[in-house]
């Protein structure tokens, strides 16, 4: 029986003599052997896509109770986390209804947008237009002609929801209250607000405003409790000192005025020791925003910061005054009792399975990683190690080429995290930076590198050849 020889491609075995030669000298050096043993080692890689998943043990979680048994008298209600914008709770969070006042958490966010990039400054006095001055509703009863500075009508706006020193306000952004509420509806839309449609500045009902100045249109102010949420969002993002405002329990606007503007907002931890409010008194409670019409009933946009976690509760649609702060703590209550911020992953962690990236002409063929940062998710109470998965893209190797700065950016880490029993799925990506230097090889070491890398795969072909 005669045998077959495996063919193989002659190109792949083609030498020069004159590079024969060079070879078979080198070889024949005392001090090659070495090096040579460490230019064959075969580099780690790294496939772009590769998902490792990080296992951890999930702690013993108490079940999370279910919004139904909060037994909310509310048309609908919403809890946030704003640092990761997680929501925890919803009961037609997405239903458009009208806002009444709490419209004016967009004016406030504008007009302090406007003092922050130099537009406007607090101490500003503001004229006081014919639109301001037929404001009807919650006001200051000013007089066209009026001056004030941005930060008293600022102050009347958020502490005693006055309608005319809102309009004032807009008028100041914009030139018209109409032109202020194109800007507002412009806002929604970049903010990701699904169902903002505002037709002044106050939420107002339409019927309300002033004959002279009122939309064309008949629509009418709506907002759902879901964007009211992701407003307030802003507001705490972006103005952190929002509060400054917005704590405020009482307010004298004029030296003449008999009584002073005092809060809406019952819920303030500051009105403990106010024996009308203390009953509603919430710990940590530093604002928002109430609103009150015939259409809308009683709402109220709500945060609290507890133990390092903030929230924001929203309410619309509740039956009484009192009500909408009642079914606030329990909102509040849920999100608190429930839940905290736990960090998941450290910073400069090391993924398991791509401890190292490779590199290429670099001293070393590999450079360690780590992630840039860390990262924080919402867990329940009592969750000792909830089991995140983990998903890892590097950096084309070719791209990686010595020398290598550290702290480099070389690929990205996407950290996912599900309650369970919830829908509440958690993301976040991380860069994937290098944790040292990668210097470059000199000549001699990559020439050395090379002819290792050339015998291997001359020995690899030759031993799939038998």
């Amino acid at each position: 029986m005669k045998h077959k020889r495996k063919q193989f491609s002659g190109k792949q075995f083609v030498i020069k003599t004159a590079t024969v030669g060079l070879l078979l000298n080198m070889l024949l050096s005392p001090s090659i052997p070495a090096a040579l043993a460490e230019a064959a080692k075969t580099p780690a890689t790294t496939d772009s896509g590769k998902t490792p998943t990080t296992k951890a043990v999930t702690g013993t979680v108490s079940k999370i109770p279910s919004v139904d048994s909060l037994g909310l008298n509310v048309r609908s209600a919403v809890l946030m986390e704003p640092t990761t914008g997680e929501i925890l709770m919803s009961l037609n969070a997405d239903v458009p209804l009208p806002p009444a006042s709490m419209t004016k958490m967009m004016t406030e966010y504008l007009v302090a947008d406007a003092v922050k990039n130099g537009q406007l400054s607090w101490d500003q006095k503001v004229v006081v237009q014919e639109n301001a001055s037929k404001q009807v509703g919650s006001r200051i009863f000013l007089a066209q002609g009026d001056e004030h500075t941005v930060e008293e009508l600022y102050i009347a706006m958020a502490v005693g929801s006055a309608n005319d020193a809102t309009v004032a306000l807009a008028e100041l952004v914009s030139g018209s209250e109409q032109q202020f509420v194109e800007l507002m509806n412009q806002t929604a839309q970049k903010m990701g607000m699904k169902t903002a449609y505002f037709i002044n500045s106050t939420g107002l009902s339409r019927a309300d405003m002033p004959a002279k100045f009122r939309p064309e249109s008949d629509r009418e102010t709506v907002m759902s409790a879901m964007d009211a949420a992701i407003l307030a969002r802003y507001i705490v993002t972006d103005h952190p000192d929002f509060n400054k405002f917005t704590t405020i329990q009482s307010y004298k606007f004029r030296e003449r005025d008999k009584k002073p503007i005092i809060n809406y907002n019952w819920m303030l931890e500051s009105n403990k020791d106010i024996a009308n409010f203390k009953a509603y008194a919430y710990p940590g409670l530093d604002g928002l925003k109430t609103g009150h019409t015939a259409s809308a009933g009683n709402c109220f946009t709500g945060t609290a910061v507890r133990d390092g976690m903030r929230l924001i509760s929203v309410v619309m649609g509740a039956n009484t005054e009192a009500h909408r702060f009642t079914e606030t703590k329990k909102v509040l209550d849920y999100g608190f009792n429930n839940f905290e911020i736990k960090q998941v992953v450290a910073p400069k962690s090391v993924i398991q399975g791509t401890e190292t990236v490779p590199v290429v002409k670099g001293k070393n063929k590999e450079v360690p990683v780590v992630t840039d940062q860390g990262v924080t998710f919402i867990v329940p109470k009592g969750t000792a190690a909830p089991k995140i998965e983990s998903t890892v893209q590097t950096n084309d190797p070719a791209t990686l080429v010595a020398p290598i700065a550290t702290s480099s950016k070389v690929g990205k880490v996407t950290y996912t995290y599900k309650v369970d029993g919830m829908d509440l799925v958690q993301q976040k990506t991380v860069n994937l930076i290098t944790a040292e230097e990668a210097e470059k090889a000199g000549w001699f070491k990559l020439f050395l590198r090379a002819i290792g890398e050339f015998f291997g795969d001359l020995f690899s072909g030759i031993k799939n050849l038998f």
